[in-house]
């Protein structure tokens, strides 16, 4: 532990270490490659290549340096290393949102993130980044609470409207109140063709987050469960983080049940309804 320790230490207190490495991975360099591939100076690029020699990560081949078969190993290594870490940081703000139910999640398929949370003196950071996604996309699918708050709702249903291809799975509770929010915007995007609301009572992750599908990118929404104001927007056009999520979509549409509009008139202070969408 301690000999792996000390390795990744030596290079990651240096500034120009792993630079090198990585020139290297992608082809054999001389020295003032490696000067203009690192910004290091050529004094510094030469204590560089001994270090790397020493460990026996780098070999000369005449007036070029290239990567040992132990040096492509470690260069791979710190790099995923390094990437993952980035991730972590990028992550650390928001990791209370992240998916715990939800089956297969990883944080290593969320790569290239964009992380969208309050800050200090603008809280409307992350209401802005999913109107811009729904701006931004003619299709969407998804389930539980990510589209929630008044801000994003107008959008959503506008985009609707004009014909966005909207297929959700929502609990009751949450319909109702995303009904509640404006009954006469609701009934008119919800009886439109373009437009399949779904019921589930088990939801994963009901009282912390709900995900997105759309054109280009999966998103996951994460939400307050006591006052609904959606606290963070983690999204990503990872492959991989697409497969996960169009995995966990389609298990639970299978699940689901259509939406019928007579489950929100159960309540008896609901007599009447602006809702006149047919059974799906």
């Amino acid at each position: 532990m301690g000999d792996a320790m000390q390795a990744i230490e030596f290079l990651a207190r240096s500034e120009h270490r792993v630079p090198a490495l990585e020139a290297l991975a992608e082809e054999r360099r001389d020295r003032r490659d490696l000067r203009e591939a690192t910004g290091a100076s050529d004094p510094t690029v030469g204590r560089v290549l001994r270090d790397l020699e020493d460990r026996s990560w780098i070999a000369r081949d005449g007036p070029r340096y290239e990567l040992t078969p132990l040096g492509e190993f470690v260069t791979e290594r710190f790099v995923e290393l390094r990437s993952g870490m980035e991730t972590c940081e990028t992550l650390r703000e928001v990791w209370r949102w992240l998916p715990r139910e939800m089956e297969g999640f990883d944080v290593e398929s969320f790569d290239d993130l964009v992380v969208s949370y309050p800050g200090p003196s603008y809280p409307y950071t992350p209401v802005e980044r999913v109107s811009h996604l729904l701006e931004s996309t003619d299709s969407i699918r998804g389930l539980g609470t990510t589209i929630y708050k008044s801000g994003n709702l107008e959008v959503f249903c506008r985009r609707v409207l004009e014909g966005m291809e909207m297929e959700y799975i929502y609990s009751l509770p949450v319909l109702r109140a995303i009904v509640d929010w404006n009954p006469d915007l609701t009934a008119r995007a919800l009886e439109r063709d373009n437009c399949t609301v779904f019921l589930h009572d088990g939801l994963p992750d009901s009282d912390r987050c709900g995900l997105n599908i759309m054109d280009d990118c999966v998103g996951i929404c994460g939400h307050d469960p006591e006052t609904a104001q959606l606290e963070a927007v983690i999204d990503t056009k990872s492959p991989e983080a697409r497969e996960w999520a169009d995995a966990v979509y389609e298990r639970h549409r299978r699940e689901a049940r259509p939406f019928e509009v007579r489950e929100l008139l159960t309540d008896g202070s609901r007599r009447e309804s602006p809702l006149r969408v047919e059974p799906r």
